[in-house]
Parts: structure tokens; sequence; C-alpha cells
């Protein structure tokens, strides 16, 4: 009856133990790094108080959100409020289970209690070794849209409404060229299984090498499918209150958060898979396929999860240095310029493979002419104007006539930028100098 339980079986329940509690201790700590990245954009400090550099604070706000008083709002749908939070973590906290975090590797035989003995076996390092991996992953985070949607409709609350209508819109919009671009490395790859992703890319070069359009389409797409900025509209504080989750409290929103740094590990795990070669780094024999001891089983972990922390660092930044555009831009982006450019690519990349070219620097030339066609074939579209800037006499944008528009600062303390006394020192003397004149 036990006959199921073998390496292969072990190792992929080792590893859903292992790498569910290392994302649930990453989430919390990806929101502490966030609070850091945008302190040290903004010049400030960020937290600095709980524990040494502030490094207990993930615990700290973990306690406050238990602590908070959890209430539903009248009128609210029992069922669904309280299903949302659930629904949304799910689909982040298994999306990641086809991932070949270590590659294959060679187990010893050993010998269990109550089982006997566990013959020697070449196990691959993941939670499910299925041959459907990429498909069962695209399926998997498309899930993650309906707890938004439920929470929204299920709050009775129109901003909460209206921000789960702006999710799905997303979701709808943002699949299409998301799984086109996916599309275009199965073409090329020949293979939907993780592993051989990997290994191909080991052998060939990454793909982010043969396809940057690609690239970078299906960056954008898990930026807005993880509902992270500049495409957040879903909780625009400016329009929407807080959006899909104004009315959540205590742990039930804190569980939207965590999804959305989840889903953001697995987004990235994802991108790295298909773009960045997996846990394959270059003249680094320990990261190579073949390499299949546990010491490269080691390395190979270590290296995907380091790329990861490297992909969820540049979201943040991008977060704090991008603005969020419009709604409208949203959906003009996606269904005007990213699925008419994915669907270019899929169709070059096509003809290519049938051709037999699939060689990276062959697929890069064929990257760079689509991007130069549609960088001449831009400006000769008709463009709808919407939502053109309405002349103001007297602002700076149309001045009166005759009259010199200046935007720097007119006051000294403003201009000078010497801190302290020094800065002090010079406005006193400046301050002079213009008194002078008058004096006189």
């Amino acid at each position: 009856m036990l006959d199921f339980i073998d390496a292969q079986f072990l190792v992929s329940v080792t590893v859903i133990l292992i790498v569910i509690h290392v994302i649930l201790l990453t989430v919390a700590y990806l929101i502490y790094l966030e609070r850091k990245i945008s302190a040290y954009i903004q010049d400030r400090i960020g937290p600095n108080r709980v524990g040494p550099l502030g490094l207990l604070q993930p615990i700290a706000d973990g306690l406050k959100f238990m602590l908070k008083e959890d209430y539903r709002p009248t009128g609210a749908d029992k069922i669904l409020f309280t299903m949302a939070p659930l629904i949304i973590i799910v689909p982040a906290l298994i999306g990641w289970a086809v991932i070949p975090w270590g590659g294959y590797w060679v187990t010893p035989e050993f010998d269990l209690p109550l089982l006997g003995t566990i013959e020697s076996q070449t196990v691959l390092v993941a939670a499910a070794n299925v041959n459907i991996g990429v498909i069962y992953l695209l399926a998997i985070a498309a899930m993650g849209v309906y707890g938004v949607t439920l929470g929204g409709w299920a709050s009775n609350n129109k901003y909460s409404f209206f921000g789960g209508l702006r999710a799905s819109a997303g979701m709808i919009s943002y699949e299409i060229p998301l799984g086109i671009a996916i599309l275009t490395i199965l073409l090329t790859a020949g293979s939907v299984h993780p592993q051989r992703l990997i290994e191909i890319q080991s052998y060939e070069g990454w793909y982010i090498l043969a396809h940057p359009i690609a690239a970078l389409t299906f960056f954008v797409c898990i930026l807005a499918e993880a509902n992270r900025a500049p495409f957040d509209n879903a909780e625009a504080e400016q329009e929407l209150v807080g959006g899909y989750h104004t009315e959540y409290s205590s742990m039930r929103f804190a569980l939207f958060f965590l999804a959305e740094y989840a889903h953001m590990i697995t987004s990235s795990a994802f991108l790295i898979l298909l773009f960045f070669g997996g846990y394959h780094l270059p003249l680094i024999g320990l990261t190579h396929p073949e390499s299949t001891g546990l010491l490269a089983v080691l390395a190979k972990c270590s290296v995907f999860f380091f790329k990861v922390l490297l992909i969820i660092s540049f979201q943040m930044v991008i977060r704090w240095t991008v603005p969020r555009i419009r709604w409208d831009q949203v959906m003009k982006l996606a269904w005007n310029d990213l699925i008419p450019i994915s669907i270019a690519i899929i169709v070059t990349t096509s003809v290519f493979v049938y051709v037999g070219w699939t060689a990276w620097w062959q697929m890069l030339l064929m990257n760079l002419a689509v991007g130069a066609v549609i960088l001449a074939i831009m400006p000769l579209l008709p463009k709808l104007e919407i939502n053109k800037r309405i002349p103001l006499a007297g602002s700076r944008f149309n001045p009166l006539p005759g009259e010199q528009v200046r935007t720097m600062a007119t006051g000294l303390a403003a201009q000078d930028d010497a801190p302290g006394a020094e800065g002090d020192a010079t406005r006193r003397s400046q301050r002079v100098s213009d008194i002078q004149p008058t004096l006189r």
C-alpha cells in the first residue's frame, strides 16, 4: 500500500515543507525591504526602532494585525467576505509547486523505519514533477484575481466594487500578452517542462538574449497581474479610498498584502525560469544541470532564490520611482501596445522556428527588426486626443501676453542647499548684498 513512497515523493514533501515556510518568512521581510527601499529613495531612514536595524518590525506588524478589531460592514456577504482573502492567498502559495529550485539530484540509498529501504533515484527538487508545469503555473496565476473581485463585491462598498472591476478588467487584458509571451518561449524551446526550459537555456543561452521584447512584455504583465505600481489602480487611494480592501481589517486585511508579495515571489520565479536561465549561472559548474550532487542542489536553490530577490527588489524600485498611470492608460497600454507587439513577436518567432533559425543571435536580430518596424509605424498611427490639458490663462503653460514664466523658487532658503550654520551664513551675506544697493 505504500509503494508510492519513493525518493521522489520524499523529496517533493520536503520541498513543500521547506519552501512554504521560506516563502512565508520572505513575504514578511519583503514588506520590511520595501519600506527600507522606499525610505532610501525618499531620503528617509525607514523602520529602525523595533530590534536591531528594525529587523523585528515584521513581527510587530503581525502582532498589530492580530490584535486589531476584525469587523464586517453591514450588508456585506458573510461567506464571500471571509473567503475572498483565502481565495487570493491560496493560488500564491501553490503556484510555485512546479518550479525546479534545485534541478536533478541523485539520492543515495537509505533506510526508513516502517518504510524499509528507499532505493537510489534521480529526482527533481520540486514540489511536483509534472510535464505540463508551465501550463499549471499559468492557470494557477490567473486564479488570484477571483479573490480581489469577490472581496470588492462582497464588501457592499461602491469603491471596493470599482476596485474589483478594475482588477477583473486588468486580468482579462494583460493575460493575453502574458500568454503570448510564454507561448513565444515554448515555441522556441519545444517543451513545457520547467526543468527542460532551464536545460535548454544553459546550453543555448538565456532567453532574455533571444527574446528581449517578450521578456519586457512578460515583466510588465506580471506587474499588472500582481496589482503592483504603476498598475495598482484596483487600490488607488486617490480615487477608490483603498480599493477592493477598503472594508477589511485585522488579519483579513493582512492576507491581501501577504498574497500580493507571495504573488511577486511566484511571478518573479516564473520570469527567471523562462528568461533568466532558472538556477543556471554561466561559468559556474555547480549550477549546471549536469551537476546532481547535494552541494550542487544547495547552490542551485541559492542562485534561484537570489535571482528572485533581485527581480522583486527591482519591482519595488519601480513602485517608488514611476507614478501610477490612469486607468484608461492601463487599458490602452494593454490593447493598443502590448497585445499587437506580442502578436507580431509570436508570428515572427513561428516563422523563424519553422525555417530553423532558432539560435539566440538569430532570434535577437528578429527582435531588433520587429522593434525597429514598430518604432517606424507608431508615428504613422492615428492618435485619439483625449484628456487634453485645458488652457488656463495665467498658468505656467499658458502665460499672459508679455508675462515671463518663472518656475524657480524665489526664497533664499529654498535656493540654497548648504545645511546648518554654513547655509545660514551664506543666506545672511546674500541678504546684505541685496540690501546694500537699496541703502545707497
